[in-house]
C-alpha cells in the first residue's frame, strides 16, 4: 500500500546543494512552505562532506588584483570554450556573496594573519582565490548547512529514502515515489516543486574518488520523466587520486606548492604546461600523468598492477602539512602507511566529476529537449548542467556552483509555491505511484533463478566504461563499447534480485542504482562517440583538434520511443571569443 505525503518543495539529494536549497527556501517562504529533503543515505554521508580543496570566489579584489571578470574568463578557458558565458557571469557575481553567507551562518574558514579569509591557488586559476577550510571544507560547509536546516520546523529529512520514479503529467512536476529503506514501505511524495539535487555519476567507473553513492540513476529518472540530460560525454579526471585506493589528493596540495615527479625525478609537467606546471587544468594533468606513465616513466604498484608518479610534498614542510592540509597526511598514512613529511605520495588520475548533468536554463530550471520546462522542477549541483564548466571545471568552482544554484533554486521554488496556493491533490498521480511499487516490488523481485546478478551487470559496466570510455578515446573501440552496452541494457531487464525481503533491501536498491547507471552510460558513450572532436577532458586519438567550426555546441540526449536521441544546443558567448587554450 502506497503511503501518500503532502509537500509543497521536495528536494531530491542532500548534499551541499539540496541543504542550501532547502535552507533558502525555508527563509524565503518565512516558514511558510513545507519542504521534505530525500536522501538515500543519511544525510550528512552525502558526498558533499569529502570535497577538501576548497571554494572560488572573488574576496579581495584591491589587495589581490583579482576581479568577477578574471575569475569568470579563467572558468571559461579552463571549459575549453563550452560554458555558458552567462551562467559563468551569474556564479562569479554571486560567489563572494556565498562565501560571505557561509562565514555568517558559522563555516570556519582559514584565515590569513590580518584575520581576512585565506585563499590558495587551484588549477586554471590565473590568481589564488580559492578560499578553503584546512582541507575539509565539504565537512565544515555541510555541517554547518545541516544545523542550520535543523531550526526549520518545516524542513523534513527522509533519511535512507531511494528515489525511483519522477512523475510528470502535462509538462508539470507532480511529486516522486521512493522506497524508505529501513521499513520497505513505498511512498508518494506528492509537491508542487521539486529539485534535483543528486550530485554526479562517478560510479559508472571503477577508479573513482567518489562516493558509493554517486550513481548516477536519478539522471535517468529524469530523462525517463522527459528531461534532457546534457553534455554527459564530458567526464573528469581529478589527477591526484591516491593508489590503490582511489582516495582524493586535494588539488590544493599542489596548490600549496607540491610538485608532481616521475621516476626519473623530474618534475614532468614542464613538457605539458611549462607556464603553469603542476597548476594547469585538471584535463591536461591527469592526461601528462597517464602519457608519463605509458611512456615507462612511473612507478608500478606492485600489488595492484597500476602505473603511477609521485605527489612530493616533502619540501613543504610539517608546519604547511599540519596547519593546511592535515587530512592528507592522515590519509596518506591510515591508507598508504606513508608520511608525505618524508615520503611521496603515489598517485595517478581517477575519475572525479561529471561535467554534464540535467539540462536547465540559466536559472536551474529542468529543460526538455526542445527547451520547454518542466514546471515546477529545478535542478542544482553537479546533478545539473547549467553549464559553468562546459569541457572541463576547474578546480573549487564546483562549491560554488553548488552554493549558488542551490540558493537559486531554493528561492524560486518557494516563491513558485507560495505563488501556487491550491491544494496538493492526488488526481491520477496515485495511481502512477501504484504502478511503479508493483514494478518495483512485484517484477524486480521477483526474476527467474538462473538470471545475471546485480553485482555481475555492475562489474560489467565499469570495465566497459574503463576500457572503452576512459581518458583517450577512439572512434572504433567507442562504437564497440556502445554496442556492449547497449547488451548489457538487455541484461538488466533480467537481473536477479536474490533479496526478496523489504526490510533494508539493499540488493533491490543495488538493482535500481544499476539499471539507471546502465542508461546513463548510453548517454555517455553516445555523446562522445558522435563527437569527433577534442575538447577538455573528451579527449580523441582519432580527432586531437578542438573543432569549434562544428563543434561549438551542447549535446543533448532524451528519450524518443524508448530509445536515446541526441541533439544539440548552441553555446551561449557573451564576451570572450574561443581562443587556443595555452598554459
Amino acid at each position: 500500500m502506497v503511503e501518500v505525503l503532502k509537500y509543497d518543495i521536495v528536494i531530491i539529494g542532500s548534499g551541499l546543494a539540496g541543504l542550501r536549497a532547502a535552507l533558502q527556501a525555508a527563509w524565503t517562504s518565512g516558514g511558510r512552505a513545507s519542504i521534505a529533503i530525500l536522501s538515500k543515505v543519511q544525510a550528512m554521508r552525502s558526498h558533499s562532506v569529502s570535497a577538501e580543496g576548497g571554494m572560488s570566489a572573488v574576496l579581495y579584489p584591491k589587495e589581490t588584483n583579482d576581479s568577477l571578470e578574471l575569475h569568470a574568463y579563467d572558468t571559461i578557458k579552463g571549459s575549453d570554450f563550452l560554458a555558458d558565458q552567462d551562467a559563468v557571469e551569474l556564479m562569479v557575481e554571486m560567489a563572494p556573496k556565498e562565501v560571505r553567507f557561509f562565514e555568517r551562518i558559522g563555516v570556519p574558514w582559514s584565515r590569513l594573519p590580518d584575520g581576512r579569509m585565506a585563499q590558495r591557488p587551484f588549477g586554471g586559476m590565473t590568481i589564488p582565490r580559492t578560499t578553503f577550510a584546512a582541507d575539509k571544507t565539504g565537512f565544515f560547509i555541510m555541517s554547518t548547512l545541516y544545523q542550520n536546516v535543523l531550526r526549520f520546523d518545516n524542513v523534513h529529512i527522509y533519511h535512507e529514502h531511494f528515489t525511483t520514479k519522477f512523475i510528470v503529467e502535462n509538462g508539470e512536476f507532480k511529486g516522486v515515489t521512493a522506497i524508505d529503506l529501513k521499513t520497505g514501505e513505498f511512498k508518494l511524495f506528492l509537491a508542487k516543486a521539486g529539485i534535483i539535487a543528486t550530485g554526479g555519476a562517478g560510479r559508472l567507473y571503477r577508479f573513482t574518488t567518489t562516493a558509493h553513492s554517486t550513481t548516477g540513476e536519478v539522471l535517468a529518472y529524469a530523462m525517463r520523466a522527459g528531461a534532457a540530460i546534457k553534455d554527459m560525454e564530458f567526464v573528469q579526471w581529478h589527477p591526484t587520486a591516491m593508489v590503490p585506493t582511489g582516495i582524493l589528493i586535494t588539488e590544493g596540495a599542489r596548490g600549496e606548492g607540491g610538485y608532481l615527479i616521475n621516476k626519473e625525478g623530474e618534475r614532468f609537467m614542464k613538457r605539458y604546461a611549462p607556464s603553469r606546471m603542476e597548476l594547469a587544468p585538471r584535463d591536461i594533468v591527469s592526461r601528462a600523468i597517464l602519457t608519463e606513465i605509458a611512456q615507462g616513466r612511473g612507478w608500478v604498484h606492485e600489488e595492484s598492477g597500476m602505473g603511477y608518479v609521485g605527489l612530493d610534498l616533502r619540501h613543504l614542510g610539517e608546519q604547511v602539512l599540519n596547519e593546511k592540509l592535515p587530512m592528507i597526511r592522515e590519509l596518506a598514512y591510515r591508507y598508504a602507511g606513508i608520511d608525505p613529511l618524508s615520503e611521496i605520495i603515489p598517485v595517478r588520475p581517477a575519475v572525479h566529476y561529471t561535467m554534464g548533468g540535467v539540462h536547465t536554463d540559466i536559472m536551474g530550471r529542468v529543460l526538455m529537449a526542445d527547451g520547454t520546462w518542466i514546471k515546477g522542477l529545478w535542478a542544482a549541483g553537479e546533478a545539473a548542467s547549467v553549464s559553468v564548466h562546459g569541457a572541463n571545471r576547474l578546480g573549487s568552482n564546483s562549491l560554488t556552483e553548488c552554493a549558488v544554484w542551490g540558493r537559486l533554486t531554493g528561492e524560486q521554488a518557494a516563491k513558485y509555491v507560495l505563488e501556487n496556493p491550491a491544494p496538493i491533490t492526488e488526481g491520477s498521480v496515485l495511481e502512477v505511484a501504484k504502478r511503479e511499487e508493483s514494478r518495483v516490488f512485484d517484477k524486480l523481485l521477483h526474476k527467474e533463478v538462473n538470471a545475471v546478478s546485480v553485482y555481475q551487470v555492475k562489474r560489467e559496466l565499469q570495465d566497459i566504461m574503463e576500457e572503452h570510455f576512459g581518458p583517450f578515446r577512439e572512434g572504433s573501440k567507442m562504437s564497440e563499447g556502445i554496442s556492449k552496452l547497449t547488451k548489457l541494457l538487455d541484461k538488466v531487464k533480467s537481473m536477479r534480485v536474490e533479496d526478496t525481503g523489504r526490510i533494508y533491501n539493499q540488493n533491490l536498491k543495488d538493482a535500481l542504482e544499476v539499471e539507471g547507471m546502465v542508461e546513463l552510460a548510453l548517454v555517455v558513450g553516445m555523446g562522445a562517440y558522435a563527437r569527433t572532436e577534442s575538447r577538455g577532458a573528451h579527449y580523441r586519438l582519432d580527432y586531437p583538434k578542438r573543432d569549434d567550426e562544428n563543434w561549438l555546441k551542447h549535446t543533448l540526449a532524451y528519450l524518443y520511443g524508448g530509445e536515446i536521441q541526441l541533439t544539440y544546443t548552441p553555446v551561449r558567448i557573451t564576451k570572450w571569443k574561443p581562443e587556443e587554450r595555452k598554459y
